[in-house]
């Protein structure tokens, strides 16, 4: 199937599984959740080839991209056995490709990002300083018709004061106070399970190109701007 959409079952079984979280009506409904995830893995599979057209991705099929809907209860207070969402996550090709996309189709809550969720030290540290001396780079770029149309405005977890190293009367404060990188857009269920949602992902991540390939130039060079790979 060239262009799979996600079946409108497939959203029926998410949500009736939000509703009936326990282990007996999921043994129960066994076959329905295979046919589910297989749809899922099948959008994944397509998204995966759309995007290898031009990115390139080292998640390598929708089978390695989904998450388990089995849930951690350990150390969660939430102790339903699964997460009713078929969610995952597509990572570009390092060292030098940088970022990563995210998925979450579920009734009433479906979405895609990407961006960066978690920068180790080093590179948080390159990025912070490139804001505070790129400051108006900064703001043109993410002020990019494709971002702002696609995503709105740049989120992500921030530090409540200016981060160590930095001044709060620093011009770029705003910024530098960014631990994440993050971008979100939201769909309904009717566009998720509509015939062009594949094209509408797929182009949505494409517009994020932008800020990637400044972020990779970033990251795989040093502040003299030689390849650090």
């Amino acid at each position: 199937m060239s262009n799979p959409v996600i079946e409108k079952s497939t959203l029926e079984f998410l949500e009736k599984l939000s509703a009936n979280n326990d282990r007996d009506w999921f043994n129960e409904h066994k076959t329905q959740y295979a046919l589910a995830k297989e749809n899922a893995e099948q959008f994944m599979d397509a998204l995966i080839a759309k995007m290898n057209v031009h990115d390139q991705l080292e998640t390598p099929s929708g089978k390695k991209s989904l998450y388990r809907i089995y849930s951690d209860v350990r150390f969660s207070k939430d102790k339903a056995p699964y997460n009713p969402r078929f969610s995952g996550y597509l990572r570009r090709s390092k060292p030098l490709l940088r970022g990563g996309y995210y998925i979450r189709i579920k009734p009433g809550d479906s979405r895609i990002a990407c961006g960066f969720g978690s920068p180790n030290a080093d590179d948080l540290k390159r990025i912070r300083e490139d804001i505070s001396g790129n400051y108006d780079a900064w703001k043109k770029l993410l002020n990019t018709k494709s971002i702002k149309q696609n995503f709105g405005q740049m989120e992500g977890e921030q530090v409540k004061t200016a981060p160590r190293g930095f001044s709060a009367d620093d011009p770029a404060i705003a910024l530098l106070r960014y631990k994440q990188f993050w971008f979100e857009r939201k769909f309904t269920d009717r566009e998720v399970a509509s015939q062009d949602f594949l094209k509408q992902v797929n182009d949505t991540y494409k517009s994020i190109r932008p800020f990637f390939d400044y972020m990779s130039e970033l990251l795989t060079t040093d502040s003299n701007g030689e390849p650090l790979y």
